[in-house]
């Protein structure tokens, strides 16, 4: 074989995945201390190599510039893009927190004497191999690493094409800094480069475990419909506000413009404004004016149009319901009752995060109890959201499916379970014969 076709194997997916495999298997003998100190390290490394992450990313942002200009990438997906001082020091922050987090593995779940001398202990363990395929976000590939060191997981990692240049300089400075663990694998994390490439991941049944998109509803949707691996990821954020006739208005206003406008591009920002009829005639103006200054479009359902004539709302359509716009939009709609607001969140909804505005706690017990959601909040921005908020060091990403993990997904989103069984020469005859009974008794 010639040196230039070795490097091609050498490079090519099923190669890729299966140094992957190795090093998840070395990983699952690396002792918690070591991964911590690992991740320790990680977070030092990205702060020193802060000059040449920067000096990628502007790369990245330059060539990204035409892009913008003719409007084929958005502002908001600019802005995602984009990385400086401050956010490096967050994704720094991230992986120190992460390290600090108890170890998720080899914790005993449960425990059950079958017999004497029989017990069946359930215990949690990596997943072994993931696949992660993510769009504009640089910070996305610190947050999965740390979380994917800590669990004992090898991770693939493809970013957009877009932040090519600091993706890479990010996993080259993880990877310099776990030469330094001999213990640790360096093929623990490793970098796809093109979308042929996950192509090929997606076809991987038997050398990757599971596979989580993080991006557009489009991304998300090809990945579900092209893996032959089981894919953990949300397919939209469609996520809502509802202001109840008992809201605090000046609460209202607040939860709203932090839900709507503090940063808009995210899965977790509100897309849909529900206003109870009781209340909307005084809420509405000044929602509108505050929102108007921060340059949202307000698309309006008819009772809402009228009782705003003159403020320049846009007619919503059905399609305006189900839109994540991840952009300075908001559909805003008229209820008549709790009931109909929750009715349009189940059946609108994406099964993210929503929240209401409201005094009465029995509205607040029946909203969170009935909506259909992976987040149902009180009084609180649906920003709140996310992995590092609810203290799980970073976050993989938001599921929405009710099954394995659900929400913000942590550690424990990355771990699975195996039975253990310990015998002393027990055998499954004795117990059809009726010659011996089992026990079943849990154990603490």
């Amino acid at each position: 074989m010639t040196q230039a076709a070795n490097d091609r194997s050498e490079a090519s997916v099923v190669a890729v995945a299966r140094r992957a495999r190795a090093a998840s298997r070395a990983l699952a003998r690396v002792s918690s201390g070591c991964r911590s100190q690992g991740l320790l390290a990680a977070a030092a490394a990205i702060e020193e190599g802060s000059k040449r992450i920067l000096a990628a990313n502007e790369r990245d942002c330059h060539a990204a510039q035409p892009a913008v200009a003719s409007g084929s990438m958005s502002a908001a997906t600019f802005a995602r893009l984009r990385a400086d001082e401050r956010s490096i020091a967050q994704m720094a922050a991230q992986v120190r927190q992460v390290a600090e987090l108890a170890d998720p593995i080899g914790r005993r779940l449960a425990a059950t004497e079958l017999d004497r001398g029989l017990v069946l202990y359930k215990e949690s363990c990596p997943f072994g191999v993931i696949g992660v395929v993510f769009e504009s976000r640089p910070d996305v590939v610190p947050q999965v690493a740390a979380l994917a060191l800590k669990s004992a997981n090898a991770i693939l990692l493809k970013g957009g094409s877009e932040a090519a240049e600091t993706n890479q300089a990010i996993v080259s400075i993880w990877r310099a800094c776990l030469g330094k663990f001999p213990a640790i694998p360096i093929d623990s994390i490793q970098l796809l480069q093109t979308r042929a490439d996950v192509i090929e991941l997606l076809a991987l049944d038997r050398d990757v475990d599971l596979v989580i998109p993080r991006g557009s509803y489009e991304l998300v949707q090809f990945i579900m419909r092209h893996s032959r691996i089981p894919v953990l990821g949300h397919g939209e954020g469609i996520c809502h506000v509802y202001v109840d006739r008992a809201a605090d208005i000046g609460k209202a206003l607040d939860i709203l413009y932090d839900a709507k406008v503090q940063y808009p591009a995210v899965c977790n920002a509100a897309e849909t404004l529900l206003v109870h009829e009781g209340i909307a005639r005084e809420f509405l103006p000044q929602m509108v004016s505050k929102l108007k200054r921060a340059g949202v479009e307000i698309r309006g359902c008819l009772r809402t149009m009228a009782l705003l004539p003159s403020d320049g709302i846009v007619p919503a359509t059905e399609s305006d319901w189900a839109t994540e716009y991840s952009d300075l939009i908001l559909s805003v709609k008229t209820v008549a009752s709790s009931e109909e607001a929750i009715e349009h969140i189940n059946r609108y909804g994406s099964r993210h995060t929503d929240t209401i505005v409201t005094e009465d706690a029995e509205a607040a017990e029946r909203f969170m109890n009935e909506v259909d959601s992976a987040g149902v909040y009180q009084n609180a921005s649906t920003r709140f959201a996310d992995g590092f908020r609810y203290g799980f060091g970073a976050e993989l990403g938001i599921s929405t499916s009710k099954l394995h993990a659900r929400g913000p997904m942590g550690l424990e989103g990355l771990t699975t379970y195996k039975y253990k069984l310990f015998g002393d020469g027990h055998t499954v005859a004795d117990y059809t014969s009726g010659e011996k009974k089992f026990r079943h008794r849990k154990l603490d």
